[in-house]
Formats: C-alpha cells, sequence, structure tokens
C-alpha cells in the first residue's frame, strides 16, 4: 500500500510503538514528523528512515509535560509548511503503586502528557483535517481503559479517558472524512515496565510485539473501527469483565493488580539504593 505525499505525525517516536509506527508508515511512503524529548535518538531514526525508504523525516524535540507543548509543536509545523495528514498520539508513561506512594509531580507529568498533550494536539490539527475533508488519527490507550485499576489508578484513569474521547471523535467525524482510532494494547515488549519500575505491571495474556500492534492499528484504522484491542487474549481480558456493578469490578481488579505494589516499591528502593 502506498500513500505517497502523505505526511503522519508521531509523538513518543524515539523508541517502542511510536518507533514502530515511523518504521511501519515509512514502509508504506509516509513522509513523517517525529516528537519526542529525546532529539538525539529522533534523529538516529530519521536518518535511518530516509535512508531506508526515502521519505521526508523531520524531527520536533518537545517535552510533552509542558503546558503549551501542542502549541509550540503547531507552531513548529507552521515553521515547516507542513499539514498533517495522519496523527498518532503515542507518547505516553504510565506508574504503578499506592496513590499516597506515587511522587505528586509525576502523576501530574503523567496526565499531561497522557491525557492533555493528546486532547492538545487532536484540537490544534483536526480543523486542516476537516477542511481538506480527510484524515486519520491514532490515539494509545490501552486494555487498562476497559476497567478500574488499583494501583495504576492514574494510568488506568487517563487511558479510560483516551478510549472515551477517542470513541467521541470517532462518532463525531467518521461522515466528515476523518478517521478516529483508539489503540488499545496489552503488555507490549517496550520500555514502558522499565518506567513503570516492574515487570509485574505486565497483567495479561502474553506478552505483544510492538510490530503486531501497529499493524493491528493500521488495519484497524484502515476500516474506521473506533478502537481495537489487537491479540485474541487482550480483547478477551478486556471484554469479559462485567460493567456493573463498578464497585465490584474495582474490586476484583484489585486481587489482580496487588501484588504491583509491592514490586514497585521495591524496584524504587533498589533504584534509590
Amino acid at each position: 500500500m502506498t500513500h505517497s505525499g502523505r505526511t503522519a505525525l508521531v509523538t513518543g517516536a524515539s523508541s517502542g510503538i511510536g518507533a514502530e509506527f515511523a518504521a511501519q508508515l515509512a514502509a508504506r511512503g509516509d513522509n513523517l514528523v517525529l516528537v519526542a524529548r529525546s532529539l538525539d535518538r529522533l534523529e538516529s531514526l530519521a536518518a535511518e528512515l530516509r535512508n531506508r525508504h526515502g521519505v521526508r523525516v523531520d524531527v520536533i524535540g518537545q517535552d510533552l509535560t509542558d503546558v503549551d507543548a501542542a502549541s509550540r509543536i503547531a507552531n513548529e509545523l507552521a515553521a515547516l509548511e507542513l499539514s498533517i495528514d495522519v496523527l498518532i498520539n503515542n507518547a505516553g508513561f504510565g506508574s504503578a503503586g499506592r496513590f499516597e506512594e506515587l511522587a505528586a509531580d509525576r502523576e501530574q507529568d503523567q496526565l499531561m502528557v497522557n491525557v492533555v498533550a493528546l486532547a492538545g494536539l487532536t484540537r490544534r490539527l483536526i480543523p486542516g483535517m476537516l477542511e481538506r475533508g480527510s484524515g486519520e488519527i491514532v490515539n494509545v490507550a490501552s486494555i487498562a481503559a476497559f476497567q478500574p485499576s488499583p494501583y495504576f489508578a492514574t494510568y488506568a484513569a487517563g487511558k479510560a479517558f483516551v478510549l472515551n474521547f477517542s470513541l467521541s471523535l470517532w462518532s463525531e467525524y467518521r461522515d466528515r472524512g476523518v478517521k478516529v482510532l483508539a489503540l488499545c494494547p496489552g503488555p507490549t515488549e517496550t520500555q514502558f515496565f522499565d518506567v513503570v519500575g516492574t515487570r509485574k505491571a505486565a497483567i495479561g495474556p502474553s506478552m505483544d510485539s510492538a510490530a503486531h500492534v501497529v499493524r493491528s492499528a493500521l488495519r484497524a484504522l484502515e476500516r474506521n473501527r473506533g478502537y481495537v484491542v489487537p491479540g485474541a487474549g487482550n480483547f478477551a481480558s478486556a471484554h469479559l469483565m462485567p460493567r456493573r456493578p463498578r464497585t465490584l469490578v474495582a474490586r476484583i481488579a484489585k486481587l489482580v493488580t496487588r501484588g504491583v505494589a509491592d514490586a514497585a516499591n521495591q524496584g524504587a528502593a533498589r533504584t534509590a539504593a
């Protein structure tokens, strides 16, 4: 499949699912704008993709915890005279542990990246897509979006926002030429769990590959599915839990996740040492 002339913006593009999105989009002929804090890694990936696929790749170094991150990125795009046809809101990170013990500033940063920057960038880029009558947006959520997750309270709640936000926009724009997809992967082989601080946070049937997750997302986006949970086991995990009463769901979820808090604390203690 070739999409010559289109430009895709990928946040959190320096590693993991974001880097895989960049690779697969470049392979189909899309030009790229890569966004992350780590300029060195972005420049290295950009050079590799230019050489391998002959596409244009621009990089924007931006910390998405900044309150004006979305407007800064929009200004950079205007300076580059670029219109974005495909937006991949991939950047994000998680935390695990007892909520009162987690660093307050880190929890706020998590919401700024996972929720505020994602919504802000979507808001700034979607008018141009509507004006052109076409566009695609992928917002990376998680299977954690489908239920409350004790000891992942901030992360799961933020991803629930991403899922419902994306489905709302999917419904708004599905007849106006813009496709919106919530990508809800299960545990995936990336650096995510290094940031969380424990591999025990990988709750799910099995660890998926970033390549499979991205292929699943692009297929679902082409079909305008609204959301996708890659992997049969992950799909079952996301959908078989009863939705009511919500307090019962939260109590059951705690039985599954309660080992994570101790593991996260032990990981933090080792890091401090």
